[in-house]
């Protein structure tokens, strides 16, 4: 029987943001009737290209950069129409000499440089959507991988379960021929242990089929394209589009990009840790939290403007008639400048910069939190990742071969008499639960670099360009 540990393995480098392709998101009639499978890259792809929350983070960041704009002007001037000095005895508009039509323009002026702050301000905040979407999207193939993997896991075991299932019906057929001529309490015991066995497996199958299934649904959410929903909903969603979906037979293999942090013995290092720490200061994560960070301290500087007082400029033309014996009246024109006092400053302004200021401190606070959170998951999972290699190193030198050679000595003395059936079974039990132990090992292998490279995609390497790098792993601004 073949090990699971001989299954081929590609190695692949899994862009943490998506790319910009045309993925087909829609499957025809025909294609429904067959089996179709999604390969780990395509699975990825499919779920960025289609997530809806990178879409309205664009349209969030479009919305501000339009607000920008629409802050970057002075504020809309006011016009004034009135009739002033009108005699109440006649209402004669020509009566008296002071009567007259006034038309009047008023233009405020915001504090000092405020204007200028907050378009500044609204600029550095859209700044900040481009890392979330890419942090977003590296969460994204994070999930959909750990839904791919564990999909893997249940396929592959469902597999190795059936052809242990071949063995144990081959052993019942054994048992069978071998007491057919006599009828002994021993071989009977035999007969029921091997079909009780047979009926374990169908059971775990069925728990397996069952698991798949729900994963299957969990990743669907991630696969329907928005505009396939909003076309028609009601069909994508009754059409049975994963009942024959399965993942690729190959297991990947996922490359870290942080290699020579891997080892345990790296982690110790002050050098080490410095490095991690500066990778992590490039993380999607801090980089938005860093624009939100500058978007507060200008937020200070915003309401540290409410000391300056606020200008305005009022103009007015006043029209006059002719008086009654026809001499013609000069008209009038008024000019003023008006500004408030910013007097009365502990209660308003003084408590506005300090909650500024309280802001910009909580923020800072905030990104604290975040690096000491990813430093800490990076930590665990890399103790996790050396764990987990140690286990799959124990499986692959001593258990499988153990287990391996188990079943065929308990095999060989069992048909020379020299052994009891129960430990037949008991062998193949124990070679198939290893075999599934070291999938299991292989999976989570893959899910923790996973994590791993997510938390690391602030890495850029010495010796190659930014830009090669961020081709490599696909780390430009969304689409």
């Amino acid at each position: 029987m073949r090990s699971h540990h001989s299954v081929l393995r590609h190695k692949v480098t899994v862009p943490l943001v998506m790319p910009t392709i045309v993925l087909v998101t829609a499957l025809s009639v025909n294609a429904i009737a067959t089996p179709t499978q999604w390969s780990f890259e395509h699975v990825i792809h499919s779920a960025q290209q289609n997530d809806p929350w990178l879409t309205a983070n664009k349209h969030q960041q479009q919305a501000l950069e339009s607000m920008s704009e629409a802050v970057n002007t002075l504020p809309t001037p006011t016009m004034t129409l009135g009739l002033a000095n009108l005699p109440v005895d006649s209402f004669n508009f020509s009566q008296e000499a002071m009567t007259q039509v006034k038309v009047g323009i008023n233009q405020k002026f915001p504090r000092g440089d405020s204007i200028t702050i907050k378009n500044q301000q609204l600029r550095i905040k859209s700044q900040a959507y481009p890392y979330q979407r890419q942090d977003r999207a590296a969460k994204v193939a994070v999930e959909v991988a750990n839904l791919w993997l564990d999909i893997y896991q249940r396929q592959e075991s469902i597999v190795l379960i059936n052809k242990n299932r071949e063995l144990f019906e081959q052993l019942v057929n054994i048992a069978q021929a071998r007491y057919g001529s006599f009828a002994g309490v021993t071989g009977q015991q035999d007969i029921v242990r091997a079909q009780l066995e047979v009926t374990r497996l169908d059971d775990r199958l069925t728990q397996l089929a069952q698991q798949q299934s729900s994963l299957w649904g969990a990743l669907k959410q991630w696969l329907i394209s928005p505009n396939a929903l909003q076309r028609d909903n009601e069909v994508l969603l009754s059409t049975p589009l994963f009942s024959t979906m399965m993942v690729s037979k190959q297991l990947p293999s996922v490359q870290p990009l942080l290699a020579d942090l891997l080892p345990l013995q790296s982690r110790d290092s002050q050098s080490a840790l410095h490095k991690l720490t500066r990778v992590m200061q490039n993380h999607p994560a801090i980089l938005a939290i860093n624009k939100q960070i500058l978007a507060t301290k200008t937020g200070i500087q915003l309401a540290e403007q409410a000391y300056q007082p606020e200008w305005g400029i009022n103009a007015h033309y006043g029209y006059r008639d002719d008086d009654p014996m026809g001499t013609s009246r000069s008209d009038f024109f008024s000019i003023g400048v008006s500004f408030d006092l910013p007097l009365f400053t502990n209660t308003s302004q003084d408590m506005a910069v300090k909650s500024a200021i309280s802001s910009t401190e909580a923020v800072k606070t905030e990104k604290l939190l975040v690096m000491r959170q990813l430093l800490s998951r990076y930590d665990s999972a890399q103790a996790t990742l050396t764990q987990l290699q140690a286990r799959k190193s124990l499986y692959q030198k001593q258990l499988i071969p153990q287990t391996n050679a188990l079943a065929k000595a308990a095999l060989t003395a069992y048909n020379n008499d020299r052994g009891d059936f129960i430990d037949v079974i008991k062998a193949r039990i124990a070679r198939l639960d290893a075999d599934i132990a070291l999938l299991a090992i292989n999976v989570n292998e893959q899910k923790i670099m996973m994590t791993l490279n997510y938390l690391a995609i602030g890495y850029i390497p010495q010796t190659s360009h930014v830009a090669d790098h961020n081709n490599a792993f696909n780390l430009r601004e969304l689409p």
